[in-house]
């Protein structure tokens, strides 16, 4: 009998940051996210093994950003912790829950040692936008593309730093063209492609190169399209009390990499030619699964990421 293969490696490429977060009675609590950082939680929490490109100092925020990052089980690759000071998140929560966001950042990423390690990468949010960084992740995608690895983007906009919806677009396009899946929010569709149809957008970004793009839309779940086929399917987000939407985006993301890469359809050269041959049946397990892991994180206040054993149980892990 030949030994078990072992479980793909995954590198996400990405801020890793301090959230702020202010609650509609004015109290105010600091806890470790930023988008990136959340999606490799959530894969770790869903025991996929992960390590994390991002761009922190050696300051009490950073240490406490290197400390959760340690519990979690997320190694972070050499030259994350090079920053001046580490980039904070200011969010205010509405009384629906609702974040909107202020930043205090600069972002920029170091080359990543042993890429060829990784058979899939992650990135997204501020990450593959704001310079100089944005050019180094796209490069870091390149390379990873050129040794194998599979690639997953979540363009997660953020108006108040991506400048205009029109220059912001053009640099998300270019990610999405190195992607395999691409995961995006009807706010994001509205801010990018203001005046386009949902259908229309799902069908030009797929035309850009990746096999699957999938949309969430809040509590009335996702529409995902697979792009060699056309297929296209709205499913429908489980029914829970909303506490805050902080990380659900995060948690959806982790849990379609998670169902992807459990499918056999993320990870290396033979896992992308699979992906782009499979259908909507093949696909949509994983979003099923996405679907849990947001639901389950939005009835927890802040970005906690629902645990393999959780979701099977429908419980947050703690």
């Amino acid at each position: 009998m030949s030994a078990p293969t072992a479980p793909a490696r995954t590198l996400v490429v990405g801020e890793a940051l301090v959230d702020a977060v202010t609650t509609p009675a004015g109290d105010t609590e600091e806890h470790v996210g930023g988008s990136p950082a959340n999606v490799a939680f959530g894969l770790a929490a869903l025991e996929h093994p992960v390590d994390l490109a991002t761009w922190i100092a050696t300051d009490e925020r950073g240490r406490r950003i290197e400390q959760v990052c340690r519990e979690r089980g997320v190694a972070l690759t050499a030259g994350s912790q090079g920053a001046p000071f580490t980039s904070v998140a200011h969010a205010t929560l509405d009384e629906t829950g609702a974040a909107s966001y202020v930043f205090d950042l600069e972002w920029q990423v170091a080359a990543v040692p042993g890429l060829t390690a990784y058979a899939h990468v992650h990135t997204g949010s501020i990450a593959a936008v704001l310079e100089p960084g944005g050019s180094q992740v796209r490069a870091i995608l390149a390379a990873a593309r050129e040794l194998g690895a599979t690639v997953s983007y979540d363009p997660n906009a953020r108006p108040s730093l991506m400048g205009r919806p029109e220059a912001a677009r053009e640099t998300i396009e270019a990610s999405i063209a190195l992607a395999d899946v691409v995961k995006l929010s009807d706010e994001d569709v509205a801010w990018l492609c203001p005046g386009q149809g949902l259908d229309e957008v799902l069908r030009g970004w797929g035309e850009l190169g990746p096999a699957v793009v999938v949309v969430t839309r809040g509590g009335d779940g996702a529409v995902v399209r697979v792009t060699r086929t056309g297929e296209q399917l709205a499913l429908p987000a489980p029914r829970v009390e909303v506490v805050d939407t902080v990380g659900a985006g995060d948690s959806f993301m982790a849990g379609l990499v998670s169902g992807l890469l459990d499918a056999g359809l993320l990870g290396g050269p033979e896992a992308r030619a699979r992906l782009h041959a499979a259908d909507l049946a093949d696909i949509v397990p994983a979003v099923e699964r996405a679907l849990r892991a947001g639901a389950l994180t939005v009835e927890r206040a802040g970005a906690h990421a629902p645990t393999r054993m959780a979701l099977s149980r429908g419980q947050i892990g703690h």
